[in-house]
């Protein structure tokens, strides 16, 4: 084998190695992005459950019957 086959094959090597690295770094953001779209669905839920007033300010709570 002479010395510009071993490079040939030296680089063919390194670009096999980057595009599996490539695609484990695709999965990785493919996932995030899920995981960031259920959190943004999580807390726009959050958010209208704390904006629809479903619990009332302190003043205009009636008092339990024990008082």
């Amino acid at each position: 084998m002479t010395e510009i086959e071993q490079r040939f094959i030296n680089i063919e090597t390194a670009i096999a190695n980057q595009d599996k690295i490539i695609d484990d770094l695709n999965q990785v953001v493919i996932m995030q992005g899920k995981q960031i779209d259920n959190l943004i669905r999580q807390n726009q839920y959050l958010l209208s459950v704390l904006e629809s007033d479903s619990v009332k300010p302190q003043s205009e709570e009636t008092p339990p019957p024990h008082y």
